[in-house]
């Protein structure tokens, strides 16, 4: 990683941790990785209440286990245990935050947006977030609750 690029990843994983409370979240099965911190921007209170309508940052720092020379993340909202596919507008995890190809027992701050659109209901949900490496295991698997709002 050359010395601009590495200063860019630092600084944007330092403005998620200045601007947000670590998220409570729960592993969902982060065979490839271990998440170390979870900050969504803004979010004042837990569960994270997401005004439909907006836009949120979503940080994740986490030590990758493999070398993998691609990720894709995959997102869902998880309602009365049915994984809805939930878009966002960067899957590929090498555009968000990550210099790829990831390097075994190496730190990352994967930084993605998550758009609430005006047409989704009012509803308490879980979102269930994975970044997926090369041979389609999980880097990072995390679920947090929700609140979309109007």
């Amino acid at each position: 990683m050359d010395l601009r690029a590495g200063f860019v990843v630092i600084l944007l994983c330092l403005m998620g941790l200045t601007c947000a409370d670590p998220v409570k979240y729960i592993d969902c099965g982060s065979s490839s990785g271990k998440v170390t911190i979870v900050d969504i921007n803004p979010c004042a209170t837990q569960p994270c209440q997401l005004h439909k309508g907006q836009s949120y940052s979503v940080n994740v720092t986490f030590n990758s286990a493999v070398v993998s020379k691609t990720s894709k993340a995959l997102v869902h909202g998880v309602i009365a245990g049915v994984p809805i596919p939930f878009p966002i507008p960067i899957q590929d995890g090498c555009e968000s935050g990550i210099k790829c190809p990831i390097q075994k027992q190496e730190g990352y701050c994967y930084v993605n947006a998550l758009p609430v659109k005006t047409e989704y209901p009012a509803i308490k949900l879980v979102v269930e977030w994975e970044l997926k490496d090369d041979n389609n295991q999980d880097l990072f698997c995390i679920k947090f609750p929700v609140q979309i709002v109007n």
